[in-house]
């Protein structure tokens, strides 16, 4: 029921799971937002940006990926390890298919969506902790 009311932007309970992209980007945002205020201060947040595919994560039978990989990224705001994320992966010489398929998509609405709703900041301070 959870996965169906998310992807179709909290209009179903049941059936498919696809409603419009929009309404769908903004209930992603407001369930992280669920997630977060039940937590409070306890949860860290981590991406790990590889083997980075044009699929959703749950496609049983994803693109293969085309790109490097990037990285680990890890904070305490939800919002700014996304926007770090997306920052980077927009830095990467071998991008061009994913940054197609997140524009194709709309992607970046989850990102203004979750601004709005006050879930984080899209400010962040980037530390290579390699160096």
């Amino acid at each position: 029921m959870g996965k169906v009311w998310i992807h179709s932007g909290g209009t179903k309970t049941s059936g498919g799971i696809w409603g419009e992209q929009d309404p769908f980007l903004e209930s992603m945002a407001d369930a992280a937002k669920g997630v977060n205020t039940y937590m409070g201060d306890n949860i860290v947040y981590i991406s790990v940006l590889n083997r980075l595919s044009v699929d959703c994560d749950c496609d049983g039978n994803p693109s293969e990926p085309d790109m490097h990989d990037i990285g680990i990224l890890a904070s305490t705001d939800p919002l700014a390890v996304d926007q770090a994320a997306i920052d980077l992966v927009y830095a990467m010489p071998d991008s061009a298919s994913l940054i197609e398929r997140i524009e194709s998509l709309d992607g970046l609405h989850t990102l203004d969506a979750a601004e709005a709703i006050g879930l984080g900041s899209r400010s962040y301070n980037l530390v290579n902790l390699d160096d």
